[in-house]
């Protein structure tokens, strides 16, 4: 145990953490807006056993990759048509695939349903038919999706399992800390789960790209970096997507104080 207590070792736990709150932003953002599809009354249960099981599974998923990072690294299909799609396929890149497109199928499907005509005439507190089971579900499968990013990324700074561990269970408890005070802002402030929505679009997109040079990375070979129609699929940098979400949020407060101004006026001049 002491030989865990360096100062590399405790300078990786506070980088590790460091990661891992910024890279779960996002998952706690699909936490808050998934658990509101469950019955109210169940909807803080299905947040705190959807984290607790999802970052259970984390560990046992670190646990087995730091054993097995070679397997999943070796491609087990190679695309080659020239001109059209190249590069090799790899553990990584099916899970980014996968979950970047349902990720993105999930926004999209959201966004549709706010925009439907049956949204406008139902109570914000009936949600849709989701058991509270179907949502921690999903909760733990997206946890494990969003987390694959950042176990990869930790295991560039680290392969020290407990400091690892530590992270992960630190990051764990803050989001169950979070994660009602987000859901709560979000039910009071009905516009921001639209915002909320268009971040987890960009958040599919960001994993998609992320598919592109996974084996690439993984096999130190540029060969096996994905191509469509001979130009390379690219990820988008963390630098970028924070950049996007605060645009994306300044708009909002900026239109929603614009929209208060409009109103103000036009209650003024009605009562002239």
């Amino acid at each position: 145990m002491a030989e865990l207590l360096t100062f590399e070792n405790l300078g990786n736990l506070l980088m590790l953490c460091f990661l891992q709150a910024v890279l779960g932003f996002d998952n706690l953002l699909y936490i808050s807006i998934e658990s509101q599809r469950a019955p109210v009354a169940h909807q803080k249960a299905v947040r705190f056993w959807g984290i607790i099981v999802a970052v259970a599974l984390r560990v046992i998923l670190l646990f087995v990759m730091i054993r097995l990072i070679d397997a999943l690294a070796e491609p087990f299909f190679i695309m080659n048509w020239p001109g059209i799609l190249e590069g090799g396929v790899n553990f990584a890149t099916v899970v980014f695939v996968f979950g970047g497109i349902f990720i993105i199928y999930t926004a999209v499907k959201e966004i549709g349903h706010m925009l439907s005509i049956e949204h406008l005439g139902t109570d914000v507190n009936q949600k849709p038919g989701k058991s509270a089971t179907q949502v921690v579900l999903l909760i733990v499968l997206m946890n494990l999706i969003f987390s694959f990013d950042s176990i990869l990324s930790a295991l560039a700074i680290t392969d020290v399992f407990p400091i690892l561990a530590t992270a992960i269970l630190l990051s764990g408890a803050a989001m169950l800390l979070l994660a009602d005070g987000v859901t709560s802002f979000l039910e009071k402030n009905r516009m921001y789960e639209v915002l909320g929505l268009f971040i987890l679009l960009i958040v599919g997109v960001v994993l998609l790209g992320e598919a592109g040079p996974a084996a690439a990375h993984a096999m130190h070979d540029d060969a096996l970096q994905i191509k469509v129609f001979g130009y390379d699929i690219i990820p988008m940098s963390k630098s970028t997507f924070y950049f996007a979400v605060i645009v994306l949020f300044a708009v909002e407060i900026i239109q929603s104080g614009y929209s208060r101004k409009l109103n103000a006026e036009r209650r003024a001049a009605a009562h002239q």
